[in-house]
């Protein structure tokens, strides 16, 4: 009789986790492996830029399940080890040592890594933030105030900046559009962000385009802007998006922008499903390949390779959301905005307490929800429509 070799998950991030946790908890009883590139058990994301940020919080690496849970349930985490190449036809993955790993499923979860900056690449004061140890430096420069310009103003940057001047740190944020966010949700409550920041004290720069840096040879004392601007600062973070970590696959004929799966996770290899950031789920309602690259979306693909490894009945599709939380307000975001031809705002922008609905045709699309968590369920149901396209198998 042969030996399972059961799932191998790849990524030890949420949509990994998810995944292994659902097969065991839906009555998957071979071997599950957990490989984590990082030394770390598999964490949550989101409070790296949130509160982890704040320097007297106490810093704790925020594990989504301890290395105990994992043992009592069977489920070997591997630590500290990268894949590097993929054979579907052998059902087997080779780590960058070297070894390597058969499976009978395999859960590719590898996440996304930052993009940087080719002018900045090699100064020892430029970071990301991606890690438990790039929050790590983060927090370390907030806690002794240290000035700090962000490059780029989506959700990352808007959110350092925010726990900066919590700490009571300087911050320059460098936005090459005319306003944060505005490719997500459009002009109107591009400028909103734009004030928010603005009125908490940070040095908004829109429409500047990053041409060069002054440094002493190891550090950068001042970035250069077109039009002959100076940000002087003491360190930078670089927050211009993320890009899918699926190079290791090239191998495989699965790497592109992102790996494209189906409804379910599949890939276009047998026993080989992708979730999380490095995904391109299919959007049932939208008729198209969408990689999110938000938590929520990472965590209900986990959950949803896991059932379609058991062949269990799929769950309709999940409606796009994200949230953000800055200056103490939860911003809350559900569906479509692109497209939408008319933006309706019910509440106190200023006051940091409304509901935009976007509408297409007068029928709601989308939803960004300001400071009203109760206003959350209610959009949901309105929105249900966008799930109702449940997935076949």
């Amino acid at each position: 009789m042969s030996v399972s070799e059961g799932v191998l998950i790849v990524g030890g991030g949420l949509a990994g986790a998810r995944c292994a946790e659902t097969l065991r908890r839906i009555g998957y009883e071979a071997p599950i492996r957990v490989l984590c590139a990082e030394a770390h058990v598999p964490y949550d994301r989101p409070p790296l830029s949130k509160e982890l940020l704040d320097p007297v919080s106490p810093g704790e690496l925020p594990a989504l399940r301890t290395l105990d849970w994992y043992t009592e349930r069977g489920i070997e985490v591997i630590r500290g080890s990268r894949a590097e190449a993929l054979d579907p036809d052998a059902r087997e993955v080779t780590l960058a040592g070297g070894e390597r790993l058969r499976y009978d499923d395999l859960v590719i979860a590898t996440g996304s890594r930052p993009r940087t900056l080719e002018l900045l690449r090699g100064f020892e004061n430029v970071s990301t933030l991606r890690t438990f140890e790039d929050a790590g430096v983060i927090r370390e420069l907030l806690a002794r105030r240290a000035k700090l310009a962000i490059v780029g103003a989506g959700f990352i940057g808007q959110e350092v900046a925010a726990a900066a001047r919590a700490a009571g740190a300087e911050v320059t944020v460098i936005e090459a559009e005319q306003a944060p966010l505005i490719g997500v949700l459009g002009p109107e409550i591009g400028a909103w962000f734009a004030q928010l920041h603005r009125s908490e004290g940070v040095e908004l720069l829109l429409g500047c385009q990053l041409v060069g840096a002054r440094s002493d040879g190891a550090r950068v004392a001042a970035l250069e802007l077109d039009g002959g601007g100076l940000v002087a600062c003491e360190h930078v973070l670089v927050g211009i998006g993320i890009v899918p970590d699926c190079a290791w696959v090239e191998s495989a004929g699965l790497a592109g922008a992102a790996i494209e799966t189906d409804e379910l996770g599949r890939t276009g290899h047998e026993h080989v499903y992708a979730a999380g950031d490095v995904a391109a789920t299919l959007d049932t309602f939208l008729e198209r390949h969408v990689a999110a690259g938000h938590w929520e979306a990472a965590a209900r693909q986990g959950v949803q390779v896991a059932t379609a490894i058991m062949g269990h009945d799929p769950a309709p599709s999940p409606l796009s959301s994200f949230w953000s939380d800055q200056y103490g307000k939860r911003i809350q975001y559900l569906g479509h905005a692109e497209l939408a031809d008319e933006v309706t705002i019910d509440g106190e922008r200023e006051a940091r307490d409304f509901v935009a609905e976007y509408t297409r045709a007068g029928e709601l699309v989308a939803a960004l929800i300001v400071g009203r968590p109760r206003a959350v369920g209610e959009l949901r149901e309105r929105l249900r429509y966008m799930t109702e396209r449940t997935p076949q198998r």
